[in-house]
C-alpha cells in the first residue's frame, strides 16, 4: 500500500510541475501577436499605380487631368516628377501616381509619341511596282 501511495504522490507532483511549465509558456506565445500587431500598425508607403488616357488639362509643375476610360482623374504633380514627351491636350499619356488618402500625386508622366499616318501610294504606282518586280 505504501508503494501505491508513493507512486500516486509522485504522479501528482509531476502533473503539478508540468502544468506550471505549460502555463508559463502560454503568455510568451501570446506576446508574439502583440509584436506582429505593432508591425501592422506602422503606416505603409503609398503604392504606385498607373492611369492611361487622353490629357484633358495640364499645368506644368502643378497638375494634370486625364480622362481614363469613363472618368476624369486629376493629379497634383510632385516636384521631382519625371515628364517624358510633349504634354498637351488630347495627347495619350500614362501617369504613374501615388494615392495618399484622397490626394493623388503624379510621380511620372509619359506621353506617347503621335503616330504619323502612312503615306498612301496611288493605285497606278502600285501596279507599276508589281510589274517591275516580275
Amino acid at each position: 500500500m505504501k508503494k501505491v501511495l508513493m507512486v500516486v504522490v509522485a504522479l501528482l507532483a509531476m502533473v503539478a510541475f508540468v502544468s506550471g511549465v505549460v502555463a508559463a509558456d502560454k503568455p510568451a506565445a501570446a506576446d508574439k501577436p502583440k509584436a506582429e500587431k505593432a508591425k501592422a500598425d506602422k503606416p505603409k508607403a503609398p503604392k504606385a499605380m498607373k492611369a492611361t488616357g487622353a490629357v484633358v488639362a495640364y499645368e506644368a509643375g502643378k497638375m494634370i487631368k486625364v480622362k481614363a476610360k469613363d472618368k476624369e482623374m486629376e493629379f497634383a504633380i510632385a516636384a521631382d516628377a519625371k515628364v517624358k514627351g510633349d504634354v498637351k491636350e488630347g495627347a495619350k499619356a500614362t501617369v504613374t501616381y501615388k494615392k495618399d488618402g484622397d490626394k493623388m500625386t503624379a510621380t511620372a508622366i509619359a506621353v506617347a509619341a503621335a503616330k504619323k499616318p502612312a503615306e498612301k501610294k496611288p493605285k497606278a504606282e502600285k501596279k507599276a511596282e508589281k510589274k517591275e518586280k516580275m
